[in-house]
């Protein structure tokens, strides 16, 4: 290809501006597979066609939509946790009381939104986060979105909100990492990290569910969330600042959640800590999570972490993480664990989708430190983290059918 994008139209899609849109038809679509090269002949030959999706999902293109050729131009062995911003977002809304019918691939770049939207004045909002991997003979791989559209569900609930279905979520996900695909990693550099957004858009006033609702979908490629990497983290216990209450949000992966802990974040990272360790609101001694990943005790052969009750959110990674365990002949509970326990174990780690499985080094608590192991990585640690790693990039059979292949 001589151009660094071949375009569909004479027409420049690489405007943010707002551009009409035509519904594409297309068979290899309707498999939920969506090839960028084979749409890319299909627009040639007629550029009128519809996208057809599955089931009542629709895919709608902008009538200017382009395939950038080129590679994408990223350092992949210095790559980090920070946005990289990529070639195309999904967006698709609804009205209240209504229901999510079609979504369109638009050129990323910023969203307009009403003063009044009901995101900005109350919150309403939610986010979800998955990856994609690159396989060595260059497939792509999704780890259980079905799981994260199940909890957007959920959370949409608490937030008075509608979602979309589990299918359309994946449909979504899946079109949306195909248009990026010159964006995933090479194999064993990283992956491509997919944010889902729903959020209340619609103009509120008063303290009322927003009239209208946006799903939108945009990725970033992605390296280590913590810059120690698979080195342990050091994690200082907040004790006076906490995430969540019983009968609120913490639970579901609403926006706020993360809002609430960035002044007790920044003032740990100032002081040198990795991250910060939340604790009960009420007797204030049993683990809750860290500020953005569950948290993990071992000793022995056993293995507890904090029960979801509520106030800690029900980790992807933590229930994946928790059958690997189980399948590797660990005894894994799930109920309140102490500062006591804690402090008086074996191994500590933190499980997310951004960190996967990082090991802990330190804990400081009062302003006393209990380091783990010699500086190094724990072998539990090391063994969940290679299990459950190995998986969602392919290199082992998924037994747990857990792994979505693209192409």
């Amino acid at each position: 290809m001589a151009s660094a994008a071949a375009a569909v139209t004479n027409t420049s899609f690489f405007s943010h501006k707002h551009q009409s849109s035509r519904l594409l038809h297309s068979p290899t679509l309707s498999s939920g597979k969506f090839s960028l090269e084979v749409l890319k002949q299909n627009l040639f030959a007629d550029s009128s066609l519809r996208l057809s999706s599955v089931g009542q999902c629709e895919a709608v293109l902008s009538e200017t939509y382009s395939i950038p050729s080129r590679s994408a131009e990223v350092d992949w062995d210095n790559l980090g946790f920070g946005l990289i911003p990529t070639d195309y977002m999904y967006i698709m809304k609804c009205p209240h009381g209504g229901s999510f019918s079609k979504g369109e691939l638009q050129r990323f770049g910023n969203i307009e939104l009403s003063p009044s939207a009901g995101v900005l004045n109350y919150g309403q909002g939610l986010f979800e986060g998955l990856k994609a991997y690159r396989k060595q003979d260059g497939n792509i791989l999704l780890f259980r979105p079905d799981e994260n559209a199940l909890r957007l569900s959920t959370g949409a609930k608490r937030m008075c909100m509608p979602a979309p279905s589990v299918e359309h979520f994946v449909y979504a996900v899946k079109e949306t990492v195909l248009a990026n695909e010159r964006w995933i990693p090479p194999a064993g550099k990283g992956s491509l990290y997919i944010r889902p957004l729903l959020m209340g858009s619609g103009s509120v006033l008063g303290i009322a569910p927003a009239p209208e609702y946006t799903f939108l979908i945009y990725v970033s490629p992605v390296g280590n969330y913590f810059k120690e990497g698979m080195a342990p983290i050091n994690l200082v216990i907040e004790t006076n600042v906490h995430r969540a209450s019983p009968g609120g949000t913490g639970g579901v992966k609403s926006i706020g959640n993360y809002a609430a802990v960035l002044e007790a974040h920044t003032a740990a990272k100032a002081k040198g800590y990795s991250d910060v360790l939340y604790l009960d609101c009420i007797h204030k001694k049993y683990l809750e999570e860290v500020s953005s990943c569950n948290v993990f005790v071992v000793k022995g052969n056993v293995i507890a972490t904090p029960a979801i009750q509520g106030t800690i959110l029900p980790g992807i990674t933590r229930k994946s993480i928790i059958d690997v365990a189980r399948s590797r002949g660990f005894e894994v509970v799930e109920r309140p664990v102490t500062v006591d326990e804690l402090l008086d174990a074996d191994e500590v780690f933190c499980t997310g989708t951004a960190v996967v499985v990082s090991p802990v080094g330190s804990i400081t608590y009062l302003g006393k430190r209990v380091c783990y192991g010699e500086g190094g990585i724990g072998p539990v640690s090391q063994e969940l983290y290679s299990g459950l790693t190995r998986l969602q990039m392919g290199l082992v059979e998924d037994k747990m059918g857990w792994i979505v292949e693209l192409k």
